[in-house]
């Protein structure tokens, strides 16, 4: 490859990453992770969330051919909220139902094989009477 077609290449790739960390900045804005306050009848509410953020890049060249890709990518994850009433801010968290869920498929087999031998127990019991 050629030094202008290198530097070419590169100047590409500088631009796109460029742009891609702008528009990550753009969301990456307490607005988006806060939200806007919620007033009403004297309380005020502002939500909580957490965010991450990842993004990255590269380029390689085989056989006089070059090339590059870049991506990124954010989650936002609400937590809760706060809530401010008569001078008292209070941070209030919220549950996450996926952890129930989780919670719940672990627990279920056990409780149904608890459920199961508990019956079994009891229906050998009526037939010894």
């Amino acid at each position: 490859m050629t030094n202008s077609h290198n530097a070419a290449v590169q100047s590409v790739e500088t631009s796109f990453i460029e742009r891609l960390v702008q528009q990550i900045g753009i969301t990456a804005n307490a607005r988006y992770i806060y939200g806007e306050p919620v007033e009403r009848d004297g309380v005020t509410v502002i939500t909580v969330a957490k965010a991450a953020y990842g993004f990255g890049g590269g380029s390689g060249t085989k056989d006089k051919e070059g090339g590059f890709g870049a991506g990124g990518g954010v989650a936002v994850t609400p937590v809760g909220y706060i809530e401010i009433k008569d001078g008292a801010t209070r941070f209030r968290p919220t549950r996450d139902p996926l952890v129930y869920a989780s919670l719940i498929a672990v627990v279920a087999p056990f409780a149904a094989f608890v459920v199961w031998r508990i019956t079994k127990a009891f229906g050998k019991a009526k037939e010894k009477k």
